[in-house]
């Protein structure tokens, strides 16, 4: 559920609402980790269907309601829409700690989840800059990589929550080798036979022959000659202000980006779609993949949404989006 007191409530209501026929027909399962308060509570207030919300406990099962609800909320009080606390916080780490349990037990394909905030989990004694951080220390994975797609865009990254400052330091031949290893497993689950994967450069034009920082010469240019010998469809350094738009005509697979904005920007411009009369979002498309953990993670691509939750104005796509990711996965084959 992410944090109760943020969208997460609300996008799942209508993302149930509108994988009831899917769910009907036995093609998923889905049970909710939170707050059954918060959940039937948004449900009323936003005059959705909540007849079928339940408490359930133990394993997951297709016996159990459209709305299954595993509680791990301490009080039976709901959240307050948009007033995000201790207590919220406290609520989405036993959320996504009860998941990781589930899903590492395998009694459950993969998790998606909805989106947090950093500062109520920090405040609820849990300092973790997001979702991937937690989730890699409650699996014991190390290294990582957090991928955004939506549809056929899809992007890794080097390094996401880092100053600018300290991103040159983290750009490794033993990070880049990873994130490329991590890109080209994922998309071959995906269906992609042959992966094409472009590493984009970090520096402006590549570094311009070294004017612009040599990063792009001496650490990423031969660690991408030794993958390719080693037969990974890999090409670059590209420089950033093109390697998108190559992506976007088919030239490529999926980008490695090295830092945060420079993948994530691309991606949400792709996939949020703004009401030019108004300048409001009418659609959040985009799914955040975990890669190298060891059970299946998808996420939202936006955050809690403070200011609209509890309005009934929140969009589900990306959430629905991320099921159907995480649904993808869950059916492929894992690599050995």
């Amino acid at each position: 559920m992410g944090d109760p007191a943020g969208i997460g409530p609300e996008i799942i209501l209508k993302a149930v609402a509108r994988l009831r026929p899917r769910l009907a027909r036995g093609e998923l399962a889905l049970l909710v980790v939170g707050s059954t308060a918060s959940l039937r509570a948004t449900a009323q207030a936003l005059g959705l269907d909540d007849h079928d919300i339940a408490d359930v406990t133990g394993t997951p099962s297709a016996a159990w309601p459209t709305l299954a609800c595993l509680n791990v909320a301490a009080a039976g009080e709901p959240a307050v829409p948009g007033q995000w606390s201790a207590a919220t916080g406290e609520v989405a780490y036993q959320a996504i700690r009860e998941a990781v349990r589930l899903a590492l037990a395998g009694d459950a394909a993969a998790i998606v989840t909805a989106p947090l905030s950093k500062e109520a989990l920090s405040l609820a004694g849990h300092p973790f800059a997001g979702h991937t951080e937690l989730l890699a220390e409650l699996t014991g994975a190390r290294d990582s990589v957090m991928m955004l797609a939506h549809g056929g865009f899809r992007v890794s990254h080097v390094t996401t929550h880092t100053a600018l400052r300290d991103v040159p330091a983290k750009v490794t031949p033993g990070r880049i080798r990873r994130v490329v290893e991590l890109t080209d497993a994922a998309l071959r689950r995906l269906g992609i036979l042959t992966p094409r994967i472009a590493v984009a450069a970090l520096n402006p034009h590549a570094g311009e022959g070294g004017l612009f920082g040599r990063e792009d010469l001496d650490v990423t240019a031969p660690t991408l000659e030794a993958l390719r010998a080693e037969g990974y469809g890999v090409e670059g350094p590209v420089p950033g202000d093109t390697v998108f738009v190559k992506l976007k005509a088919g030239q490529f697979d999926a980008v490695i980006a090295m830092y945060h904005d420079q993948g994530h920007v691309p991606v949400k411009l792709l996939g949020f779609d703004v009401d030019p009369a108004t300048g409001s979002f009418r659609a959040l498309n985009g799914v955040n993949v975990t890669l190298g953990l060891p059970i299946i993670r998808t996420s939202v691509d936006h955050g809690t949404a403070f200011d609209i939750a509890g309005q009934g104005v929140a969009n589900a796509d990306s959430l629905i989006e991320a099921v159907d990711y995480a649904l993808q996965l869950a059916k492929a084959p894992r690599a050995a």
